[in-house]
This record gives C-alpha cells, sequence and structure tokens, in this order.
C-alpha cells in the first residue's frame, strides 16, 4: 500500500504549496496543456482559452445546487475586480446541466455583478479536466497551460492567495 501511494505520486507530477490556511490548491510541477478548451457564453456563443493567451485565468467549475459554490462564489466576484490583479480572467462555468434562467437568478440573488455565467452543457470540460466535484477552479496561466487547481471552495478574497496569485499575473 505505501508503495502504491509513493507511485501515485512521483507519476501525478504536482507539489502542494503551503499556503497557511487554504489546503486545497494543487501546483503542477510541469504545466498542463490542453487542446480545444471551449466554453459556451450565455447565447450559445463558443469561447475558447485562446483566445485570452496573455491573461492569468480561473476557470471556476459551479452549479447552483452546490452550497461550496453559494459560499465562495461572491469572493471570486471581488477578486474579478481586485486592482492588484489587471491581467485576471474569471470564468464561472456552470456544470449542473441548468438552463440559464436558474443561472441568471442565482447570480441575480448572489449579486453576482463583475463576470458571467458560462456553461458546459454536455461536461465536456468536467471530463476533459477529470473534474471529481464542484467546485473546482482551474488556474491558467499566460501561455494557456494549467499550472494549478483549487478543490473545493477557497475565500479568493484571502490576502495569502491573493499575494500568492500576485505572481502569476
Amino acid at each position: 500500500m505505501r508503495f502504491l501511494i509513493i507511485f501515485i505520486f512521483l507519476i501525478t507530477n504536482v507539489v502542494a504549496e503551503e499556503l497557511p490556511g487554504i489546503k486545497n490548491i494543487v501546483i503542477h510541477k510541469i504545466p498542463k496543456t490542453y487542446d480545444n478548451v471551449i466554453f459556451l457564453d450565455k447565447n450559445d456563443q463558443k469561447i475558447s482559452i485562446n483566445e485570452y493567451n496573455g491573461n492569468l485565468l480561473i476557470l471556476n467549475f459551479w452549479a447552483t445546487w452546490c452550497e461550496p459554490c453559494k459560499e465562495e462564489m461572491p469572493s471570486l466576484d471581488k477578486l474579478q475586480v481586485n486592482p492588484e490583479l489587471d491581467k485576471i480572467k474569471i470564468f464561472a462555468i456552470n456544470i449542473g446541466k441548468e438552463n440559464s434562467d436558474k443561472v441568471n437568478k442565482f447570480f441575480e440573488d448572489f449579486n453576482i455583478k463583475n463576470f458571467e455565467p458560462y456553461f458546459d452543457p454536455p461536461t465536456t470540460l468536467a471530463k476533459m479536466f477529470s473534474l471529481r466535484g464542484v467546485p473546482t477552479s482551474i488556474l491558467i496561466n499566460k501561455e494557456g497551460q494549467e499550472f494549478a487547481r483549487i478543490i473545493g471552495s477557497i475565500d479568493f478574497e484571502d490576502k495569502k492567495f491573493v499575494s500568492w496569485i500576485k505572481k502569476y499575473n
């Protein structure tokens, strides 16, 4: 069993960076590259992350029924307008197969105003990124590669997190 755990750790190429109070960030030793990362806006228009190279991207996967998503979404909204992060772009991608009216009501109820909702209706990205639950946030560097992910919810306004993420801005 011990051998199996060591083996799995070695083949995943990840390391957890210590951020006191933030335990669920996984940072990749070698950034991951994906082809065709495409999702839909509220008008069913395709959005590709390739259009945003040169920016720090957060792809936040969530659902309206997810309690931790409800907790973190307001802080994610505020992160989008943090003046220290002028090159950040946040995409809140709903994977709950919910209609746009329900998603828009969620944004209204939680006063989310600084970014729009996006959709992954066939759960293509959920499969591509091997998501195990929501919320999960994929952090994409300026070269378009996943350099880290957040599994579960965090406070995106946490000073330690903001200080850390600024290094990638």
